[in-house]
Parts: structure tokens; sequence; C-alpha cells
């Protein structure tokens, strides 16, 4: 965690002149730039109390005009990453085996990778510059900076990391979160019914609300949804999710999965800032609404009936809570390569080829909105 901090206070402060239109040379795999860390310092680094490293850093000039895009003020960025404060790893990896850690403002996220999802990154880094460029209201995933430490001596051990924007970086408790993908097969919680807190990663199956978005939110989410499914179909992307956070607004509400009271829960949490609700009274709020990220919305209750076969979304009880939403489309570095491909042969053979998750990426994008447009829709009412 330390050589990760040196590192990106280095690479942060060597500032260069930045023009949008970046060359072909910038999105090179080969374009990085390599630094050596000795604990005694040298010309470029300081002393510092951690062992001899190397540090790597990816396509430099690309993440610096990214962070620009993304009106990401580098003093702040390396305040973030690099203060006092030490970075939290979130409690357990995820399937992938990536670690993740979390800056103390909870604004950047921190994840490990391996060598396999750096290639897939760097061969699309050009069409997700293009994209990001092209769509400010983009849903996938911010990327910010990807980089290498590298131990020397007899170890010799690699660890390359991404870091990203944080989708609930935010002043509003997030009350239940979902990871959507559009397929069937396996996608629900583990847990039961009475373990379901805030920070269980509820699935598909799980879903027990249509939110339904005011007309201008909801032509503007199906525009981006079709944008950035079309962008990662055409990059062979699949195994996508729409991550989606709710907080309730009204503190009486008493969720049914886990019988937690929304008042009793607030502050709770070591992961999150302690202004909780500061957005409830801000007189500025609603200008800070975009897409995606504090978006006042109405969540409608459904039911689905007890058939044997899974209905991926069940029926409106009329049953509407006042919600605020943060939502965004992650995992973006997954192709369909021979593995996945080997992998959706196999369950073919024991399950209905259309509800694994590992399909083509013309199948998964189709699903995947398919999914999307039923559980986000328009409101027909006007607020």
């Amino acid at each position: 965690m330390l050589n990760l901090q040196l590192g990106i206070r280095h690479a942060v402060g060597k500032q260069g002149p930045i023009t949008l239109d970046l060359k072909s040379s910038a999105f090179d795999p080969k374009e990085k730039v390599w630094t050596r860390f000795p604990p005694e310092g040298s010309k470029y680094t300081p002393p510092h109390s951690s062992c001899d490293f190397r540090w790597k850093d990816y396509c430099p000039q690309v993440f610096r005009t990214l962070r620009r895009l993304f009106k990401v003020d580098a003093a702040d960025y390396m305040l973030s990453l690099c203060g006092d404060q030490a970075l939290r790893e979130l409690s357990s990896p995820g399937k992938s085996g990536s670690f993740f850690y979390l800056t103390s403002n909870d604004q950047y996220m921190i994840k490990t990778m391996k060598k396999a999802e750096v290639k897939i990154f760097l061969k699309m880094l050009r069409a997700y510059y293009n994209h990001v460029r092209s769509f400010e209201n983009t849903l996938v995933t911010k990327f910010f900076g990807l980089h290498c430490v590298k131990l020397a001596g007899a170890n010799q051990k690699k660890v390359r990391f991404v870091i990203m924007g944080n989708l609930f970086c935010s002043d509003h408790f997030i009350h239940r979160r979902f990871d959507l993908k559009g397929s069937s097969l396996g996608r629900t919680t583990d847990k039961p019914q009475t373990e379901i807190d805030e920070y269980t990663i509820l699935k598909d199956l799980d879903l027990n609300f249509i939110f339904r978005l005011q007309k201008h939110w909801y032509q503007e989410f199906q525009r981006q949804v079709d944008k950035d499914c079309d962008f990662l179909e055409q990059e062979n992307i699949m195994d996508y999710s729409l991550l989606v956070g709710v907080h309730f607004r009204d503190k009486r509400v008493i969720m049914t999965e886990g019988s937690f009271d929304s008042d009793s829960s607030r502050g709770s949490s070591p992961h999150l800032s302690p202004h909780l609700s500061r957005g409830d009274t801000d007189p500025n709020r609603l200008s800070k609404i975009k897409l995606g990220s504090n978006m006042p919305t109405k969540a409608e209750l459904t039911i689905r009936k007890s058939d044997c076969e899974p209905q991926l979304i069940g029926e409106p009880t009329g049953e509407l809570y006042d919600v605020i939403l943060y939502f965004g489309i992650i995992d973006i570095l997954q192709d369909y390569d021979i593995s996945k491909k080997l992998e959706h042969a196999y369950k073919s053979f024991q399950y209905d080829p259309t509800s694994i998750s590992a399909v083509d990426p013309k199948q998964y994008s189709r699903r995947f909105k398919d999914f999307v447009y039923k559980a986000f829709q328009e409101d027909k009412v006007d607020i």
C-alpha cells in the first residue's frame, strides 16, 4: 500500500501538457514508464521505509487526459490516494480473486488486476477513451490510472492495479445494493433473508422493485445504455453488470428482507461519510443530479409468482417509495475468450443457454438491455 502511494505521488506529480487529441503512440500497450524506488531515495524519488521496488505507469498521458476529462483535480486526487489516512481494504476479494481498496474519502476505489485483464484494458483503451470523450453521461466505470508495483530481490512479485471512481461515494446512506446482469442462473444472494443488510450485494432474482424514472431521465437512460452496450459489444466484452444503489428517503421504511430500520442503520457504516443526509437538505441538490448519480426516483415494490419458473421481474404491487438512485456499468474487462466459450458450451448441456452468464457479447448486450429496460421504466405520472 505504501509502495502504491509513493508511486502515485510520483506519477501524478509529473504533470505534463494535456491535449485531448492524443497521438496513436499514447495508446500503445508498450507505452509504459518504469521508475525504481530504492529505500535510500534517488535523484527522482524520495527515501522511504518500504522495500526496494519498481513502479510502472501504463499509458500515463492517456490517464492524465482521462482525469482531466472526468474533471478530477490533480491535487485532490493525490491527497485522496496518498494522504495520511490509509487506504481501507474492503472485506473480501471478489469472485475474480481481486482485492479492493477504498480511499478514506470514499471517492476512489483501487482494484488489483490479473495480467489478462490488463491486456484487455490496454487493447480497448483507445476505444474507451473515445467513448467517454464522446458521451459525458456514460455509465461505464471511470478509470483514472493503471499501474504496477514490482518488488525487487528474490521475490520479484508483480501487483497490477487500476484506480476507479467509487459509484457509491455519496452523502446518502445506501440501503440496498443490486448487481444486475439480466441472467437468472445462480443470480440470487446466498445469504438467508434475516442476514441481508445494506452491504449485501443482491442479484437479479433478489430485485423486488421497478424503478420509475421521470420521462426526461428515462429517455436519457435508454439512450446512454444503448450507446454503452454498443461500445462493450464492439469491444467483445460480456459479463458486465449494472450496479445499483438505493437510498430510501422515507426514514420510517422498514425493509422486509433484512428487517432493519433505515433510521437505526444510519451512521453505522465504517465505509461511509458521516454526513449521510446532507443531500436531503441541500438547496443546491437539484443542480447536482446527473444520470446515475443522486437521482430522485420512485421505486415500485414487486412480487414474484411462486411458479417453478423463476421470474426475472416480479408483478408490480402499486406500493411506491421515494428513493434516490446511484448506478453504473461495472466489470467491463471480461472478454469472450476461449474459456468463456467453453464455459457456455459446458453449462448449455445442463441449463437453459439463455439463463447463464457466459454468452457471446451480442447476446449478452441484448439480454442485459431487455432486463434493464424492464427494471427501469418511465414514470407515466408527472411528478
